[in-house]
Formats: structure tokens, C-alpha cells, sequence
């Protein structure tokens, strides 16, 4: 059986690896998280339909690790790829667990009895993670993982597992694993905006300054706050949220010109779960032009504002903290009237930018990106799956900012590249 490597586990690598495996071809899936799932496992609602993101992608989780054709490789990250279509040799850095995979059952006993809580990537910080966690109650392989950086060593995980399952850092170590594989797909994702890189919104100086992943997180009812809207300040339902958009998109400034696709229908979609939860707050979107461009999307824009949420074409030029609550300072450009608007919460619709792992190795193999750092395909046209590289796909965001649906679409083109190449060579 010939096996294709898929890089990265978000929606667009589960997708990839689940359609190539489907053909009776072997695949290895990587991912440098715990789990598999990447971004759209932090999520709470899908844009159009606002079904539940986990009801969609958990199904796909578990298939995909109980596939017989795919093998799962969390906590490893790709190295280098080396050789030609159909006989490459990939470098994969396998980083320790700190757990015997096959001893743990993902009981969660050894995380209750934890006293250690630290910064939960997961939760975008808005929430916390002890130093023995699962990163949600949904990972895939069902596993805890150590964190040894953070670990105190008081041996209480050691005592309370009666598989002896958690290991010392002598017996579980750094490993390197070179596969074969007739096929590569680069399936690595997107990194958000660094939101301090425009300071003059007050993000991490104002406590209810957050960013779009901060506030999915915070939403989502498997989140920190259990669905519950709070000021960071002071723990209160805020009465006013304002979502800014276009930060860390087509600004010309920081040389992000791109649009980023999602940031207008997930302010959205986000701006109607608040009217759902708590319908007399008030929530405005501040937007630059509103690109409602996919089906149904149109509607869902004109959904939005029949539940009361304001719309109102502007870029605010700074935030302010009065002491109570959030000022912004800006011009309605369509009305030529000049607000001092008031929030208790603002939102900053942060943008999609490129993995800057991605660039390394694509650097590393020879394929080129464009002006903002995502790949390059041999033809956006004609082949926009392919690469300049034989043998070595793109799918995803890795390719350019993506919402789900266009995601799960290029990692069937991809995965059908790479059957293609399999079946062609036998």
C-alpha cells in the first residue's frame, strides 16, 4: 500500500486525510497540537447556519482515529521533505506526551488532582489549564499530555493513576521518525492578527479590549465562562458590545492588503448569538465594507440586522477608557456625522495571516509564496491545489484565507491530486 503524508489536523487535514484514505492509501496525519481539530474546534457556531462547529467537526475526529488507513501523529511537526513524487522521505520531530498512549484511558482523574493552573492556549487566555490537561473535553486521541515547563513534580498525577500511565521525562523523549510517502499535502492552517500591533485600539492595555478568538471562546458554552458574555474588568454582562473590523486586513499600513474572508460573517454570526443570549444589549459592528459574498450569506447579513444589530460604516480612529466604560471616537462615512461611541466590551475582528512555520518549510522545499506569506499553487486557476513541487500539495488557509466550506472543497482537491498521483504510479 503506497502512503501520502497530510501536514497539519484542522478541518482541511482531517478532510484531506479521511478522502485519500477512502481510496485504500495509508496516510499519516501530523499535528503539532495535543489534539487534532485546529481552529474550528474553538469555535462555537458555523456562519450561515449557526450549527454547532463541534456537532460537525467531532464526527469527522472520530472516523478519522478510527480509520484503518490513517495513522495520527499529535505533538510532531514536520522537519524537512526530501526526494521526488512518489518516493519522498519526511522528517517528522515527535515531541513527548510525558503519557503512555497505550496505558491512558483519558479518565481525567490525574487533571481534577492538579494544582497547577497556567495560560490555556486553547481558550485564547481567557481561560486556564492545569499543568496535566486535556485541551478540550473533545481531543483526539483521547489522551492527557504533561506539561513539564509548567509542572511542579509533586507526584500527585504519579499517585492517583492506577495505569501508571504518566511517564518521567527519562522514560519519554524527543523522537525523530523518517516516512515514506508518494505524496505530501500542506495542510497547516492560518495564524490570527497580532491585535497589539495596533495599539491605538487598547488591546491587552484595556481589559475589555478582546479579539474575535477571545470572544468565541468566551461564547462557545464548553468555554471558560460556559457561554456567559463578561467584562474582563469587572465580571459583568456588558450592555454594549462594538465590534471593530478589518483589524490586521486590507490596511495598507502594516502591509496586510488582503481581505481575510471570515472577519465580516463571523462579526455576524457572533453579533446575533449576543442578541440570542441577552436581546437588550446593544451590539454594533463598525465595518469598512461588509463581504457577504457566499450562499446564503447575503441573508444572513439582512438576518443580522432584523434582530437589532446595528451596522454602521466606520473605522475608528482609536479606543478610550473612560474609567466605566470603552469610547470610540469616529465618522459614520455614510452619514458624514462624527460619535463618541460607548462600549462596555469591544471586539477586535482580527485578521487571517500565514503559519510562519509554513513559510520555513516551504522555503525549505522551494515553494514560493505570495506578497503576504501563503503559498503559492503552480496555477490559481488551473491547478490551484498544486505546487511548483511535484508531488507536494496545498489545502486550506495555507494556500489563502478560507472560510470552512472553501476549506473542506480545496482538501478534496488536494486529496484527489494525490490519488490521482497513487493510482497513476501503480
Amino acid at each position: 500500500m503506497s502512503n501520502a503524508v497530510v501536514i497539519g489536523g484542522g478541518v482541511a487535514g482531517i478532510q484531506t486525510a479521511m478522502d485519500i484514505a477512502n481510496h485504500n492509501i495509508h496516510v499519516h496525519l501530523i499535528e503539532r497540537e495535543p489534539s487534532i481539530g485546529g481552529h474550528m474546534a474553538m469555535l462555537d457556531k458555523t456562519f450561515p447556519t449557526n450549527d454547532c462547529s463541534m456537532c460537525i467537526l467531532s464526527p469527522k475526529m472520530a472516523e478519522i482515529s478510527r480509520h484503518p488507513n490513517i495513522t495520527i501523529m499529535t505533538l510532531s511537526e514536520v522537519e524537512k521533505i526530501e526526494g521526488e513524487k512518489g518516493n519522498f522521505k519526511v522528517t517528522v520531530t515527535k515531541y513527548p506526551r510525558y503519557i503512555d498512549e497505550k496505558e491512558c484511558t483519558g479518565c481525567g482523574e490525574c487533571v481534577e488532582i492538579c494544582p497547577v493552573e497556567v495560560y490555556n492556549k486553547f481558550d485564547a487566555g481567557v481561560g486556564v489549564r492545569k499543568a496535566i490537561y486535556k485541551p478540550h473535553a473533545q481531543v483526539v486521541p483521547n489522551l492527557v499530555v504533561k506539561d513539564n515547563l509548567h509542572c511542579i513534580d509533586c507526584g500527585m498525577c504519579f499517585d492517583v493513576c492506577g495505569k501508571n500511565a504518566v511517564l518521567t521525562t527519562e522514560q519519554d523523549k524527543v523522537k525523530t521518525i523518517v516516512l515514506d510517502a508518494a505524496a505530501v499535502v500542506i495542510a497547516t492552517g492560518y495564524t490570527l492578527f497580532d491585535a497589539q500591533k495596533k495599539s491605538r485600539f487598547g488591546y491587552l492595555r484595556y481589559a475589555d479590549v478582546i479579539t474575535s478568538l477571545e470572544f468565541e471562546r468566551m461564547i462557545n458554552a464548553g468555554g471558560p465562562t460556559k457561554g456567559e458574555i463578561r467584562r474582563l474588568s469587572n465580571g459583568e454582562t456588558p450592555k454594549s458590545v462594538v465590534f471593530v473590523q478589518c483589524v490586521g486586513s486590507r490596511d495598507m499600513t502594516i502591509k496586510r492588503n488582503i481581505c481575510s474572508c471570515v472577519c465580516c460573517m463571523y462579526a455576524l454570526k457572533n453579533s446575533m448569538l449576543i442578541k440570542e443570549h441577552y436581546p437588550d444589549t446593544k451590539v454594533t459592528i463598525l465595518y469598512t465594507d461588509i463581504r457577504a459574498y457566499g450562499k446564503g450569506y447575503e441573508e444572513y447579513y439582512e438576518r443580522a440586522k432584523q434582530m437589532g444589530v446595528e451596522i454602521v460604516r466606520a473605522f475608528p480612529g482609536e479606543v478610550e477608557d473612560s474609567g466605566t466604560h470603552l469610547i470610540l471616537p469616529l465618522e459614520n462615512t455614510e452619514t458624514g456625522e462624527f460619535i463618541n461611541l460607548e462600549a462596555d466590551l469591544v471586539v477586535l475582528s482580527v485578521g487571517i495571516e500565514p503559519e510562519p512555520d509554513t513559510v520555513r518549510l516551504a522555503e525549505s522545499v522551494g515553494i514560493p509564496t505570495d506578497d503576504t506569506g501563503f503559498l503559492n499553487p503552480s496555477d490559481f486557476k488551473l491547478n490551484p491545489a498544486g505546487t511548483v513541487k511535484p508531488g507536494i500539495y496545498i489545502a486550506g488557509t495555507a494556500l489563502a484565507p478560507k472560510d470552512i466550506p472553501d476549506s473542506v472543497m480545496s482538501a478534496g482537491a488536494a486529496a484527489m491530486k494525490v490519488v490521482m498521483d497513487v493510482e497513476g504510479s501503480q
